[in-house]
């Protein structure tokens, strides 16, 4: 993955210690079966999967946000038809999970998982809650920057790809060890969306733009 590629083991993230390989990597060829299935499509997303704030009897808890962009290849031609999977911490920095033991309000208006198709022109965009930090615990007083997860499939699933996009002038991301597993800055900077104005609806809610790119000199960073 060039420049956008991080490293397995990244000491300042402390679980990467526990769960890197220690001996060098056994590649394994692909069977026709990992290459075309299972296989996803449009019969799969339903109408409503890409408004986070519509998923439940009333209004989610926080800041209305619209999160839209393309996903190219690398000569900035459109990616169609990939369905992009989304989730991520509610209004107050918590997941919809049992897991999650943050002493943080669960909003029961907010699951915080959707997804849909890029159309033609690579297009997606979402509706969504802005997503609070969190703390996790990496070392003494340490915090998440609000972020989202993306996940992108192409006709199968091993083909997926999965990603963080975080919100521009966030103060924790100088200080977030998985942001910062990016060795390359412009790269990191790929991580970071942009306000976006156009996509902005007054009286409703504010507009990012995060472009996705799959490969080449400028790909978006993605988890290996």
């Amino acid at each position: 993955m060039s420049d956008a590629k991080f490293p397995l083991l990244h000491p300042d993230y402390k679980s990467t210690v526990l769960r890197a390989p220690k001996r060098p990597l056994i590649p394994l060829a692909h069977t026709i079966s990992e290459i075309t299935g299972p296989v996803y499509g449009h019969e799969k997303v339903r109408p409503l999967d890409n408004d986070l704030t519509r998923q439940h009897k009333g209004e989610p808890l926080g800041e209305r946000i619209i999160v839209g962009g393309r996903v190219l290849d690398e000569n900035g031609r459109p990616v169609r038809n990939t369905m992009i999977e989304v989730w991520q911490a509610n209004a107050a920095g918590r997941y919809y999970h049992k897991k999650d033991l943050h002493e943080a309000p669960i909003d029961p208006n907010f699951t915080g998982a959707g997804r849909c198709m890029t159309d033609d022109e690579g297009r997606y965009s979402f509706t969504s809650i802005k997503p609070g930090a969190y703390p996790w615990q990496n070392h003494s007083n340490a915090w998440r920057p609000a972020h989202i997860h993306f996940s992108l499939f192409g006709m199968a699933f091993a083909t997926r790809l999965v990603t963080q996009m975080y919100f521009p002038g966030d103060p924790l991301l100088p200080m977030d060890p998985i942001f910062n597993c990016v060795p390359d800055e412009r790269a990191r900077s790929r991580l970071i969306s942009s306000f976006d104005l156009e996509t902005t609806q007054p009286e409703w809610a504010l507009g990012y733009r995060f472009d996705i790119v799959l490969r080449g000199r400028d790909e978006t960073p993605m988890e290996t």
